[in-house]
C-alpha cells in the first residue's frame, strides 16, 4: 500500500537523499508510435516555490527533440541496489533562454542537491553559451519513492 501527500516537503529530504546516493536516472521519452526510449543521465534538482523543478543539460540530438516536441511527457527512474527507488513523472521542454542555461549550468556547478553535479566545461567548454549545451526543464506531476527495506511506497502529487 502506497502512502499518498501532496506536500513535497514531506518527502523532500527523502528524494534528495535517494537522488544523492544513486545519482544517474534513466529518462524515458515516446516516439511518434508511442514506442519508449531510455537513456541514462543526470539531471540536477532544486526547490522552486515549495515544488521540485529539475534541470537537465544536454545535447539536443534530433531523437530526443523529435520526442520531446511530440510528447513532453517523461518519466526519471532512479534505481540502486539496496532496491531505493525513485520515480519522476514529469512535463521536460527545452528552455531555450540565456537566464535558464546559466542557471543550470550554476546548478550543475554546485549541486543540486549538493552531492549531485558535475563541471560542465567538461563537455561544453564555451560554457553556458556553447552553441552544443542546451537545457531541459524537468516539471515533476507525481513522484513515487520506494524504500527497498520493505517496498514501502509513497507518492506526491500536488493538488490541480
Amino acid at each position: 500500500m502506497a502512502t499518498k501527500t501532496n506536500d513535497f516537503s514531506s518527502i523532500q529530504d527523502t528524494f534528495f537523499d535517494y537522488i544523492r546516493d544513486i545519482k544517474y536516472a534513466t529518462m524515458i521519452t515516446v516516439d511518434r508510435q508511442n514506442r519508449p526510449r531510455a537513456r541514462v543521465l543526470l539531471p540536477a534538482w532544486e526547490i522552486t516555490d515549495g515544488r521540485p523543478v529539475g534541470w537537465l543539460a544536454a545535447y539536443r540530438t534530433p531523437i530526443k527533440t523529435a520526442h520531446l516536441a511530440g510528447n513532453p511527457h517523461t518519466t526519471y527512474s532512479y534505481w540502486n541496489e539496496r532496491q531505493n527507488a525513485v520515480f519522476v513523472d514529469s512535463v521536460s521542454v527545452w528552455a531555450d533562454d540565456e537566464a535558464a542555461r546559466r542557471h543550470a549550468w550554476e546548478l550543475y556547478l554546485t549541486g543540486g542537491p549538493p552531492g549531485v553535479g558535475y563541471n560542465p566545461a567538461r563537455y561544453w567548454p564555451g560554457g553556458s553559451g556553447d552553441p552544443d549545451y542546451h537545457v531541459i526543464r524537468i516539471e515533476p506531476w507525481r513522484i513515487q519513492l520506494v524504500r527497498g527495506s520493505d517496498l514501502h511506497s509513497t507518492i506526491w502529487q500536488p493538488d490541480a
